[in-house]
């Protein structure tokens, strides 16, 4: 646990998948924290001093001291908070299984979230067809990376979750919702059976039920910005 003097504050809103990535990471790490729900129209002077940068959640206040960007927030926990929590470190000791951990986080980020967007804020339905055909090829990728990172274990980071898990893991509530809403597998049992079986694995974790959106909710939501996006469109053309 965090020591007595150790205050951590997490500035986020709901149903952020990367603000669920560090609720993952806190979680894992045994950590109490004060969460404070961002207004992402109207933004608070405390997230705008805190990440004067890019002005976006989720952001991590430790001890007054504000760490911004889901991934980098997530291996500081891990850093900062070695000895927390009953699991093994987020990232690996070894220097080579760490640079490649940080690889496939990078790979997840870069690659898979890009296409997974595309998915369904394409502005047209080629755009969107373009964006699964390039989740796909991703997760293709990401299986050989599960089976190559987990040797046969239950995780890309081994026998315990390890910093990839938490990376994809905060995605699986929208992957769930994108499924439901494009009318295709993601995750497919026949051609990715060992992320398949990953996801169902990760989402069934104590800490994966207590964070994880509901997936329900989290399609509702998509609707409501997919109309609210649909109608801004209108809107401009008429102008």
């Amino acid at each position: 646990m965090a020591g007595s003097g150790d205050e951590l504050m997490l500035l986020g809103k709901w149903p952020s998948p990367f603000v669920t990535r560090v609720e993952l990471a806190l979680g894992l790490k045994g950590l109490s924290y004060e969460y404070v729900k961002q207004d992402l129209v109207n933004k608070s002077e405390l997230l705008l001093a805190s990440n004067p940068v890019h002005k976006k959640i989720p952001v991590l206040i430790h001890n007054g001291k504000p760490v911004c960007e889901s991934s980098i927030i997530v291996q500081y926990i891990d850093e900062a908070f070695p000895d927390a929590g009953a699991g093994a470190a987020l990232l690996p000791a070894d220097p080579y299984e760490r640079a490649v951990a940080r690889f496939w986080v990078a790979y997840v980020d870069d690659k898979f979230v890009p296409a997974w967007v595309a998915t369904f804020r394409g502005k047209t339905e080629e755009e969107k067809a373009e964006g699964m055909k390039q989740l796909l090829a991703a997760v293709e990728t990401l299986e050989g990376a599960l089976k190559d990172c987990s040797k046969g274990k239950p995780f890309f980071g081994g026998d315990t979750v390890g910093i990839v898990d938490v990376a994809l893991g905060g995605l699986i509530s929208w992957v769930k919702a994108t499924e439901l809403l494009a009318g295709s597998k993601i995750f497919d049992e026949e051609k990715a059976p060992l992320l398949a079986a990953w996801a169902q694995r990760f989402g069934e974790l104590d800490v994966a039920e207590k964070v994880l959106p509901d997936v329900d909710g989290v399609v509702e939501f998509a609707k409501m910005r997919l109309a609210e996006a649909a109608a801004a469109a209108a809107a401009a053309s008429k102008n």
